[in-house]
């Protein structure tokens, strides 16, 4: 789960590490009213999207006056902004971050992730932050420092925030700041069950301070149970909704670009169907794993979602039944393809527990339902009665 800009800003300010004064806002008059409160003479005006690459977008923008707060805020709220990160739709403005201007002398990268070859948390820091940081990643890969922390340790030892601080060519008094800011972050890391912590940039102050100029923090899905009050922070509107809508009847959906829908039980077993729907020159409109558990009821929540998508032009079902039946399956196959009234062709492929009662529910079904014999078979049938290759 994403937390918007305002909201890690806020928990930084918890945390004690040093961020720039801001105030969330909704409307165009509130934006020019937190100027005015905040003073100063010059803000930041910034979309509030769940989505890097913002400030190349047009997402944040420059103001000298609470007029052009005002102005500016009344631009990006209600639209949609498009980045290389947001997908082609782009993402609604619903909020926007007044915040205080300040003075830059360097911009540096500082971000936590969790290392899961490592079994650690993984600080990375770059003396080359700012927008362009993914291309400073795929040039100059050499530019980014990095260390993992030692559960046993506690958080960030001395000598690990000193070479950091050395990579990052900054001053005795800079380092011991620094020092102080990746313990800090370290703890939110751990309290937050976050899977990713990145401040870009962090910068040094013309008055040669450190300050966390932007604040990004993902809270990992599994532990949100625990986490109730970053829980209620989730922003619905932020994420796609059929995802949304999946996640609720306990579906692993991803939105695709293709047209060709996929319901598959098993992450692995879906992962090759899509690589086999590409094989044979289709495109996948989704990543859909309903689960070794899956219901007909399941089934058929799952055939809705994936038909939301006005691009699906035909669908492929690939199950191995092993905790699941096959018939089960088929059962919600022919309950969704009536109660939906599926206009799209669809292909079935079914292997494993019950798989000839299975098949055989699906040919008295009456519908017109593919059949196909294997993974390779399954792929190529969909793909041409999607349009695609003959």
């Amino acid at each position: 789960m994403n937390l918007h800009e305002y909201q890690s800003k806020a928990l930084f300010a918890e945390y004690g590490i040093p961020v720039p004064k801001g105030v969330a806002v909704r409307t165009a008059a509130d934006a020019k009213a937190a100027a005015e409160k905040l003073g100063g003479a010059i803000w930041v005006v910034k979309a509030q999207v769940h989505a890097g690459g913002r400030g190349k977008a047009g997402g944040v923008k420059l103001a000298k006056s609470p007029a052009e707060v005002e102005a500016y805020a009344q631009a990006l709220l209600g639209t949609r902004l498009v980045t290389h990160q947001s997908g082609r739709d782009g993402l609604p403005i619903d909020w926007v971050y007044v915040e205080s201007g300040s003075s830059i002398e360097r911009e540096l990268y500082l971000s936590l992730v969790v290392d899961r070859s490592a079994e650690r948390i993984a600080v990375m820091a770059s003396a080359a932050g700012g927008m362009d940081i993914e291309q400073v990643a795929h040039d100059t890969p050499e530019k980014i420092f990095t260390l993992t922390l030692h559960p046993a340790a506690g958080g960030v030892e001395d000598y690990q925030a000193r070479k950091l601080a050395f990579g990052l060519g900054l001053s005795a008094e800079q380092q011991t700041e620094l020092r102080d800011i990746l313990r800090k972050l370290a703890k939110l890391f751990r309290d937050c069950d976050a899977s990713l912590v990145e401040v870009n940039p962090l910068i040094v102050t013309k008055d040669g301070h450190i300050v966390a100029l932007d604040a990004k923090i993902n809270v990992e899905d599994n532990a949100l149970f625990r986490q109730k009050r970053l829980a209620a922070m989730r922003d619905p509107a932020q994420e796609d909704e059929l995802e949304r809508r999946a996640r609720e009847h306990d579906l692993n959906y991803v939105s695709l670009d293709g047209d060709i829908a996929c319901m598959v039980n098993g992450a692995g077993l879906a992962m090759a169907t899509m690589d086999l729907i590409k094989l044979h020159g289709g495109e996948p409109a989704n990543f859909l794993d309903v689960g070794g558990g899956a219901t007909a009821e399941r089934v058929t929540e799952a055939f809705k979602i994936i038909l939301t998508n006005k691009n699906v032009r035909a669908i492929l079902v690939n199950i191995f039944g092993g905790i699941v039946r096959c018939d089960t399956i088929a059962e919600g196959v022919i309950t969704a393809v009536k109660q939906v009234g599926v206009k799209v062709p669809v292909v079935v492929r079914l292997e494993g527990t019950n798989v000839d009662k299975g098949r055989d529910l699906l040919a008295k079904s009456g519908l017109t339902i593919t059949p196909a014999t294997g993974l390779t078979d399954a792929a190529a049938k969909v793909v041409k009665l999607a349009g695609g290759k003959p």
